[in-house]
């Protein structure tokens, strides 16, 4: 499996729902990186959409 370096990149605005425990977990790693918020999930599903198993798409 590739190695997730989180990195800053610009995407568009949304808005979604998480639960307190995960957004704070989320926040401590973003903070660890340097990097916003909303850039660091984007990356984690950047990372996750890459690394699905191709077979269970269907």
């Amino acid at each position: 499996m590739a190695n997730f370096i989180p990195k800053q990149y610009k995407k568009e605005a949304t808005t979604i729902r998480l639960d307190s425990e995960k957004l704070e977990k989320i926040d401590k790693m973003a903070a660890k990186y340097n990097i916003s918020r909303s850039a660091f999930i984007n990356q984690c599903i950047d990372y996750a959409l890459e690394n699905m198993d191709k077979n269970k798409d269907k």
